[in-house]
């Protein structure tokens, strides 16, 4: 669990440098562990303020068919930002594609890797029941 934990930390640590190199309007300045430092602190960000907000905007998340979460996305990370030193964003928009980078790279980290404890129980529950085992 808590190994899961921290290989969950390194690899958003990844992105958020990914996408600091991305784009241009995101800086990050410090190594590894700032990295590390970043990936925590938009964890907790995402984890108190998050849900406060994606409730709150829920109104405008059906009006825009979703695409308001964007904006809240980048409300995070710019949230993220004002409580670092290390963390820089120049406007809005570059906000809004950091966001939008952050959450595909994840997305697509969490298709290759199995971080989360659901999607490899899951797993390991699909290859025990295989039918062919229970045919006797």
């Amino acid at each position: 669990m808590l190994l899961r934990a921290l290989v969950r930390l390194v690899v958003l640590a990844v992105i958020i440098g990914v996408t600091a190199k991305i784009v241009s309007g995101i800086h990050v300045t410090g190594g590894f562990f700032t990295l590390l430092w970043l990936a925590v602190l938009f964890s907790l960000v995402n984890l108190i303020v998050g849900p406060i907000v994606r409730i709150l905007s829920i109104p405008l998340i059906v009006l825009t068919l979703g695409l308001f979460l964007l904006v809240v996305n980048a409300g995070l990370l710019g949230l993220t930002a004002l409580l670092s030193s290390h963390l820089a964003i120049d406007n809005f928009w570059s906000a809004v594609l950091g966001g939008l980078l952050i959450s595909i790279f994840s997305w697509i980290a969490e298709l290759i890797l199995p971080l989360s404890a659901h999607r490899s129980e899951s797993r390991a529950s699909r290859s025990s029941s295989n039918p062919s085992q229970h045919m006797a």
